[in-house]
């Protein structure tokens, strides 16, 4: 029998606006029985959280710093004391810091914040929640990793935010594969990497050659029933495939410069400008359920 969210409850990082509120959109027009959104802008929270009720799923929202494991441990132990062990745990929250080499970087503002939401959150979260979904055996449970298509390629300023979605992929089919082996094949973890998608974050960066920039509703439509089907990995589009393909095969001198003169991928960041609420996705204060 294929899986299902009608009457599963769903939690999603970085859930109040962009792809995250997309995720708790489809939820809610699939029949889930509750929807948790974690997030850093409790504003966003509360207006998400008014314009999502009233269709018959309850909507949790939570004020959350998920790259403070404190946080993430708090608003975990909530969830689970309230009963609330997620059928559905999407790890969406992210930010991207570019446009400028390594070394002019701000170790902190830079380098430990996109680690610590974009690579270790996602760790925390699922850690958390793991045992739990582990033990609960009633239905079959899935994790969506939102990773990147940054995480299969290296790219000109975006060192940081590359090996942030390369430790976050690394991580995430390790855990899938440690799920199959010890035998909770019940819980299966989908890594998704997406090209730039058009949230405002990426604003500025051009997709490489043969490869758009696409829309919000795109990716996650295509990362749902990635992993409503279980599977492993969803890379999209087609070229962040055969592009992660040609670099394994090819000498790197000679990847290099396909990359950079055939697909463009090295110059995509160039003209990135991001937007002034990069973080936005990063953090959720205690809301009680909405009807």
């Amino acid at each position: 029998m294929a899986f299902s969210v009608a009457n599963a409850r769903v939690l999603v990082t970085g859930g109040a606006s962009g792809m995250g509120r997309l995720y708790a959109e489809r939820a809610i027009r699939e029949g889930a029985g509750s929807v948790t959104l974690w997030d850093i802008d409790a504003l966003a929270l509360d207006t998400t959280a008014s314009e999502l009720s009233g269709y018959g799923t309850l909507v949790h929202t939570r004020v959350v710093d998920v790259s403070k494991l404190d946080d993430v441990r708090d608003a975990a132990r909530h969830e689970l004391g309230a009963g609330r062990v997620p059928d559905v745990l999407i790890n969406n929250a992210g930010i991207v810091r570019g446009n400028d080499y390594f070394w002019n970087t701000d170790p902190e503002r830079d380098t430990e914040a996109t680690m610590r939401i974009n690579a270790l959150a996602p760790m925390h979260v699922a850690r958390e929640f793991l045992p739990a979904m582990i033990t609960e055996t009633t239905r079959e449970k899935r994790i969506l990793n939102v990773a990147s298509a940054a995480g299969t390629l290296s790219n000109p300023r975006m060192s940081v935010y590359a090996a942030s979605k390369w430790a976050l992929i690394g991580w995430s089919d390790s855990v899938r594969l440690e799920l199959e082996r010890s035998g909770n094949r019940h819980v299966k973890i989908t890594t998704f990497c997406p090209s730039y998608v058009a949230t405002g974050m990426f604003e500025g960066a051009r997709g490489p050659l043969m490869t758009p920039v696409l829309l919000p509703d795109v990716a996650v439509s295509r990362a749902w029933q990635a992993m409503l089907s279980g599977k492993p990995f969803r890379l999209t589009p087609w070229t962040v495939s055969l592009a992660r393909g040609l670099k394994g095969v090819l000498p790197t001198v000679v990847w290099d410069q396909v990359a950079d003169r055939v697909f463009h991928v090295y110059s995509s960041m160039d003209a990135f400008t991001g937007h002034a609420a990069t973080a936005a996705t990063a953090t959720t204060t205690a809301k009680e359920p909405r009807a």
